[in-house]
């Protein structure tokens, strides 16, 4: 597989990333899509067994989303800044500190956005439990899912 396709399918995975965070985008499905299009691309066995992982994660995440709170963040006063800024920390907290990092990553970045916009520390913090009660558990699920996923693809692109 050449440089532009590899450069195409991490576009792909990179938009379904963005797409977890906006309401009504299949990001999840993108990501998997993505890692299709690379494994039927590339058929070596690292690249199926990237396949078959991101299918069964995929599948994982449906699991556990039933036991997780229904999204109502429009509802909680969530914003589309606040999206991007809990996106931001995820992504950064996953490689600055390896793959879980993406957790406190994604929780301290709707802190930062709620800290600027609302000025108190006591503030920042109940607007972020709003936010995680309100359905952010289920956000950060499927944005970790995918970042999971998005690591085992670079993994293999680069070392494999």
């Amino acid at each position: 597989m050449g440089v532009w396709e590899l450069l195409l399918v991490g576009l792909v995975i990179l938009l379904g990333l963005c797409g977890v965070l906006v309401p009504g985008v299949p990001g999840s499905w993108l990501v998997w899509a993505g890692v299709l299009w690379w494994a039927l691309k590339d058929p070596r066995p690292v690249a199926w067994g990237v396949l078959v992982g991101a299918t069964f994660a995929l599948f994982f995440y449906q699991v556990v989303r039933w036991a997780l709170p229904p999204r109502r963040l429009r509802e909680s006063g969530a914003t589309p800044r606040m999206a991007v800024y809990a996106g931001a920390g995820a992504f950064a907290g996953f490689f600055l500190i390896p793959v879980l990092g993406a957790i406190p990553g994604f929780l301290g970045g709707i802190y930062l956005c709620e800290r600027l916009r609302l000025g108190r520390s006591r503030s920042a913090r109940a607007a972020v439990r709003t936010a995680m009660r309100a359905g952010g558990w289920s956000v950060l699920a499927e944005l970790f899912t995918c970042l999971l996923i998005m690591g085992a693809w670079l993994g293999a692109v680069v070392w494999g």
